[in-house]
This record gives C-alpha cells, structure tokens and sequence, in this order.
C-alpha cells in the first residue's frame, strides 16, 4: 500500500507493523524459529508484547506475514483476467511473469528464509493452511465467475486443480533453494515446468471460466 495516500495513524500503524515483522525475521533467522518468543519479538521491536499479539495473533504469521497477499493470489488473478481470457490462461500468464521477477509470494525466498520455514513444523504446517485458504477462496470466485453456488463440485474441482499446480511449483521453488539453486537457475526451471503443468491442464480446463 503506498504510505503517501494513508493518513497519520495509518501510516504509524504500517509502520509498527513492518518493525515488528523485520525484528521478528531477523530473531528467527539468527536463532530459528522455535526458540524465540513473542516476549522476545516484542523487546527487539521496543513495544508491548500484547502489541505483537494485535498485528500478529499467531506467532507463525510473524515468518510468513504475506498471509493476505498469497491467499487471495490466485482469485484477484481470476477476478481481473483480460476480456475472453479463461482462468486458467489468466494464471498462467500471472504465473510467468511471477517467475521472472522472482515473487517472494510464489517461493523465491531465499536459502535461508527458505531453510527457516523446512525447520519449523509449525511453519510448514501454517504454510499448508494458506495453500488450503487460497485453494478455498478460488473455488468461491471461480462459482461467482460462473453464476454457479458455492456448493457446486465443478469450481471445486477446477480450484483444486489449478491450486495444486500453483501448490507443485511452489514446493519444486522451495526444494531447488534449498538445494543451492540460484533464484536465475529456480527461474529458468520453473518457467519450463508452468508450460508442462499448465499444458496438462488444458484439455479440462482451456475454456473453463472465459471471460
């Protein structure tokens, strides 16, 4: 959000936010992620610890604080696809381009980000939930996309789909960082291996939801 058209509390709440998550990140990188506390958070940040707690009710947020951004990836990308432009194009060309600007929110985090989150069972399994949230919040747009109910098995199944290939090439981003992988190298792969999951999904999926 850009700072210049937020108000003076806004702002100093952005800013609160961002110290606390910085100071966070760098605890967690220098001592892993099981052994600091939100005590500790809250004294490198110089507030409260019930402050903390405000911005950041679970302590596994802290690490991965792109929880809004990555859940509602996959739905904005649909919600704002080109006029004639099925979702799974729309994804595909949004994937690409995520690819070669090497986006945090698709898995170019970095070795030791990325060895922070394989350590810790608990970020392992809080970023499972955010793969199911984002997974669940496609199905509902791709039902509204097409006059369907929310019930309804055929934008299930269409989320399901496309939420698992966005899930493989994530785990695939993560498993070459931390093979040693530099984020060129990841990129170059990972934008062979968008055209080969992509392509299998086109026979099901290639007019599915056009716009």
């Amino acid at each position: 959000m850009d700072t210049e058209t937020l108000g003076l509390r806004d702002r100093k709440k952005l800013q609160t936010r961002e110290n606390i998550s910085n100071q966070a990140t760098r605890l967690f990188l220098e001592h892993g992620f099981d052994k600091v506390t939100i005590a500790d958070v809250a004294a490198a940040a110089q507030v409260a610890k019930m402050t903390v707690t405000n911005y950041f009710p679970r302590k596994e947020d802290l690490a991965l604080d792109l929880h809004d951004v990555f859940v509602d990836q996959l739905a904005r990308v649909v919600r704002e696809r080109e006029p004639g432009e099925s979702a799974l194009a729309a994804l595909r060309r949004a994937y690409l381009t995520a690819a070669a600007e090497q986006d945090p929110v698709v898995g170019f985090s970095g070795p030791e980000f990325a060895t922070l989150i394989n350590d810790s069972p608990a970020l392992v399994a809080r970023l499972r939930e955010f793969h199911d949230e984002r997974e669940q919040l496609l199905a509902a747009t791709l039902a509204a996309e097409t006059a369907t109910t929310a019930t309804d098995i055929a934008p299930r199944v269409a989320a399901a789909q496309l939420g698992g290939v966005h899930r493989v090439l994530f785990d695939e981003t993560m498993r070459r960082t931390l093979a040693g992988q530099s984020n060129d190298e990841i990129a170059t792969a990972i934008t062979e291996y968008i055209g080969v999951a992509f392509d299998a999904l086109a026979p099901s999926l290639g007019h599915y939801s056009v716009r």
